[in-house]
């Protein structure tokens, strides 16, 4: 039986907390050039359409 490879794990861990931090940072700015009334309803579709093209990665 194969051993864990538990840095490729962590290493994936990693890159998907720095994705998702990136996408929140893009929210925030998006949210911030756009009208207070506006920014709520733009800032919740855009991360549900990215997320649907998916990662790239193999879960």
């Amino acid at each position: 039986m194969a051993k864990p490879n538990y840095q490729f794990e962590k290493r994936q861990r990693e890159l998907e907390k720095k994705r998702k931090q990136e996408e929140k940072r893009q929210r925030e700015l998006a949210a911030k050039s756009q009208p207070e009334g506006s920014a709520s309803e733009g800032a919740a579709e855009a991360p549900e359409s990215t997320e649907a093209g998916g990662s790239g990665t193999p879960s």
